[in-house]
């Protein structure tokens, strides 16, 4: 079988469930495993590289309101791969590709060369929805004993995390200028830690903010993952928030040197098996335990 991922997430599960040989073809944002990098790119972003975070939240907001994809998809070189399956997502046009955008990428790719491949939209907006994802990816692999397996696996490990005491309020910052909030799975990965996230439901999208009402919140606990980011560019995405604005250097977080910056892209943006790890990764932070400084870093001042 032939597969074409064009979801980070997507790729990850694949991965996962031993169909990494069975990928031809990837999106610029798929860079888990590392050996899936080697192969054809058929997406783009229309964002210029070097915007700041307030530039990215601007330009994404007025591509919304002009109804403009952010991505672009290489049709000829699409059909040209010939997959047997799509993979793509319906959750959110910012974050990833949309079945949409697949078929605009299409549509000038000459008759002879057209792709019929069906499209798999992956759609898990919560931990459940995840779980269902990974089964119909490899259902539709033919390998559905392979998800039942690694769902188990994965419902084992989220049912053994250790919670920390006393419900902290747990602010996830998903961008830092302007503010958001963690939504979807993220307040279930907070909760499975033992926190609380006092902006977000679980399942709910998540929302812009403004720092008076971080501020008027006055959290326990900061954690930077800001999406599509790694470690040290939520490090420094906080450090410069913090250092921006007097009130938010006054918060109880910042003084209690409780503010984190983390891997976003592996544990936290993506809905993929390592929302598991994330939560792990949260429930070592909010009980004081060991942490890998590769994962995540606490926020000095």
């Amino acid at each position: 079988m032939r597969v074409v991922s064009l979801l980070p997430s997507a790729t990850e599960i694949a991965a996962r469930l031993g169909l990494l040989d069975h990928i031809v073809g990837i999106s610029h944002e798929c860079d888990y495993p590392a050996s899936a990098k080697k192969l054809p790119v058929l997406t783009s972003s229309i964002l210029d590289h070097g915007l700041s975070s307030e530039q990215i939240d601007a330009a994404v907001t007025a591509a919304v309101l002009e109804q403009k994809p952010l991505y672009v998809v290489d049709g000829e070189l699409l059909a040209a791969l010939k997959p047997d399956l799509i993979l793509t997502q319906g959750i959110c046009s910012v974050c990833a590709v949309t079945p949409e955008t697949v078929t605009e990428g299409l549509k000038l790719v000459r008759l002879e060369a057209s792709c019929t491949a069906p499209v798999l939209s992956l759609s898990g907006v919560d931990y459940a929805g995840i779980m269902r994802d990974i089964q119909s990816v490899a259902v539709a692999c033919r390998v559905p004993e392979r998800g039942e397996a690694l769902v188990a696996e994965l419902d084992t490990r989220w049912g053994a995390i250790q919670s920390c005491e006393g419900s902290p309020k747990v602010m996830m910052l998903e961008w830092p200028d302007p503010p958001w909030s963690g939504g979807h799975w993220v307040p279930e990965q907070v909760a499975a830690a033992g926190g609380v996230e006092p902006f977000s439901e679980p399942g709910a999208p998540s929302r812009r903010l403004t720092w008076a009402e971080v501020i008027a919140a006055d959290p326990d606990v900061i954690i930077a993952a800001a999406c599509g980011f790694d470690l040290q560019t939520n490090l420094q995405h906080i450090q410069d928030a913090i250092a921006a604005d007097r009130d938010v250097a006054e918060l109880r977080a910042v003084k209690t040197g409780q503010v984190w910056a983390v891997d976003a892209n592996s544990y936290f943006s993506r809905p993929a098996p390592r929302v598991v790890e994330g939560a792990e990764l949260l429930a070592a932070i909010l009980s004081g335990g060991s942490i890998d400084p590769a994962h995540a870093r606490q926020v000095v001042q």
